[in-house]
């Protein structure tokens, strides 16, 4: 059927009277979610799922984020209307979707918004997909997305892969704002980010299910959205890429793969009863088998202490196991180091798990495949088991307790402490080489590899640490904070932390950077966010720090000649300078984490 132009599948429960409803709104071709959309209905929501505007079998024009929230405001008013709802609309969806579920709250003044949302790996808006919270842009997933979904009515998966195949140099390609033949892909560059969104989020007062993975691109914006949201807001953040549980991260745990689908079911029922009150959160602490309250803080800094440990009691093993893939965070990959275990060194080599910047949306948004007999046009019945959770094809329908963890064991969480590492200090982060290097545009720093040639001129920053005595367990907000200088007015600063394992593995922590100003010669002060962390690292491991001038082809190349980075057709290089005096990396360090059942504290 259609609603206002857009193809829409209602997906009825059995029996008869008024029920509750979910919407589901995508691009990515609403009969990929059907069997989705018959396992709410086996629950008793009556489902919803809707093509957007201008996309598969939907009418008028495609043009991304803009008009989300308008049509997600009349179909929600055309839902109420009708004979089988009860008035009451939860909107679910990932990534594109759960902007299209955010949009009636977040952009206002169409009317109708729902009375509860689930939100997972939301990609807020346009701006906010193309460019960090620094400004700094983001490159290859943008174009990957754009190939793949951009100006058409459809999409091609493998476009990104096949234009690299025929293109080897597509992404050095300049001006950026040239570099795809598709007519929006200007529009992409002219969004700015919205900074009143954080406001409009503070003043929502429906329930909110955030749901991330600690290896998305967008896992920030996702805690920050929990952590500005006004009403009931629940936050589960796991070891996972873009595709969540689909995507699991090499430190994921079986108990980290949760039945996503009945815990919306679940979480859905409370949101509308009204029984949810306040803000709570579930991180996996990947590297454990633990899930642990949220941190309640980034921490204040404390004196370098001993390594933490992380004591408590095991959890039971989960009810799944993650797929055996790497996923497709933009932080995941497969890495060797290239030296012998033990060997003193800081290089080593890694390969991408995937190719680089795709954005392929989760399980809940784009892979669910068609399943079932269809029923008359526009409608599905429940064919599927009762036990199919709506995210997932081997949900069942009760999520159980995690053995051994009662509701609120070890609640009261430690706030964690900013672990101090100083640059320069033997004891912190030793110097190997480059507190002078040379940030060249022709030769940037790889956000696709992991290998360095330490007997090259350095092209980085480089600092490693001693191996860890003990386990430390990482848990909340990481930053660097650098006293550097740079050749030119405008330069960014890219810092990577990597573990070096001691048998000669290496895999990408997190990476953080900004754009900033600089004024002649003289070093200035920079702070630069490296996003929430929460791992156990095991004794044994060294850190390293890079700080380099370019993470490409994750980000644009900044020019160094003052010029805008989307329209520069012209690259110098940048001599830069980082003082180990007064440089420091700050980690959030806990010692005692508060173990939870992440399944309870999303139902509390």
């Amino acid at each position: 059927m259609r609603v206002a132009g857009l193809a829409t599948d209602v997906c009825l429960p059995p029996g008869e009277g008024r029920r509750p409803a979910v919407l589901l709104r995508t691009p990515y071709d609403r009969r990929r979610h059907r069997a989705e959309l018959r396992a709410w209905a086996a629950r008793g929501f009556v489902a919803v799922g809707q093509d957007v505007r201008g996309r598969h079998a939907s009418e008028g024009p495609w043009h991304p984020y803009r008009s989300e929230a308008a049509d997600g405001a009349a179909t929600l008013a055309w839902i109420r209307a009708q004979e089988w709802s009860d008035g009451r609309v939860v909107a679910v969806g990932a990534s594109y979707a759960a902007h299209c579920a955010l949009a009636p709250l977040l952009e206002g003044g169409f009317g109708e918004g729902p009375d509860a949302v689930v939100a997972a790996v939301p990609a807020l808006g346009a701006a906010e997909v193309a460019r960090e919270p620094s400004g700094v842009e983001r490159l290859s997933a943008r174009v990957g997305w754009w190939l793949a979904h951009g100006d058409r009515p459809d999409s091609d998966e493998e476009a990104f892969a096949r234009a690299l195949r025929h293109t080897p140099d597509l992404l050095d390609r300049l001006p950026v704002r040239e570099m795809l033949p598709q007519t929006s892909w200007p529009d992409v560059w002219a969004a700015r980010r919205d900074e009143g969104l954080w406001a409009r989020a503070a003043a929502a007062r429906v329930p909110l299910l955030a749901v991330g993975g600690s290896r998305d691109p967008f896992a920030g914006e996702t805690i920050r959205l929990w952590r500005s949201w006004g009403g009931a807001a629940r936050l589960l953040l796991g070891p996972w890429g873009h595709g969540l549980t689909a995507a699991p991260a090499p430190e994921a745990h079986p108990e980290h793969h949760l039945d996503l689908g009945a815990l919306y079911a679940r979480w859905a029922r409370k949101a509308l009863d009204g029984t949810l009150r306040g803000r709570r959160g579930a991180i996996a602490l990947g590297g454990s088998t633990h899930w642990c309250d949220a941190a309640p803080g980034a921490g204040t800094a404390a004196a370098p202490a001993p390594a933490p440990t992380c004591a408590g009691t095991e959890s039971a093993p989960g009810t799944g196991t993650p797929a055996a893939t790497a996923g497709t965070g933009s932080a995941s990959g497969t890495c060797t180091d290239a030296a012998p275990a033990g060997r003193e060194s800081a290089s080593g080599t890694c390969t991408d798990a995937a190719p680089a910047g795709r954005e392929s949306a989760p399980g809940t948004d784009t892979h669910a495949a068609p399943a079932g007999r269809e029923s008359a046009p526009g409608t599905c019945t429940p064919a599927a088991p009762a036990g199919a959770g709506p995210a997932s094809g081997t949900c069942t329908d009760a999520v159980p307790a995690r053995a051994g963890l009662a509701p609120g064991t070890g609640r009261h969480a430690e706030r964690p402490r900013l672990l101090p590492y100083r640059f320069g200090d033997r004891a912190g982060l030793r110097l190997v080489h480059g507190a002078d290097f040379v940030a060249d545009p022709l030769r940037p720093v790889r956000s696709d590899r992991l290998d360095i040639d330490e007997h090259a001129a350095p092209d980085r920053c480089l600092l490693v640490t001693p191996p860890l005595p003990r386990p430390l367990d990482l848990l909340g907000d990481a930053e660097a904070r650098l006293v550097a200088a740079a050749e030119g007015r405008s330069a960014d600063w890219v810092v990577r932390l990597v573990a070096l394992r001691p048998d000669g593995r290496a895999e990408p922590l997190t990476t953080g950077i900004v754009r900033a100003e600089h004024d002649g010669p003289r070093p200035r002060r920079l702070t630069v966010p490296l996003g929430h962390l929460a791992r156990r690292l095991p004794a044994g491991v060294r850190l390293r720090v890079e700080v380099a001038g370019h993470h490409f082809p994750a980000h644009v190349r900044n020019p160094h000649t003052g010029d805008d980075p989307v329209t520069a057709t012209r690259l110098l290089p940048s001599r830069r300078s980082v003082r180990t005096d007064g440089s420091t990396l700050l980690l959030p360090a806990v010692h005692r984490p508060a173990y939870i059942d992440p399944v309870q504290e999303m139902l509390r």
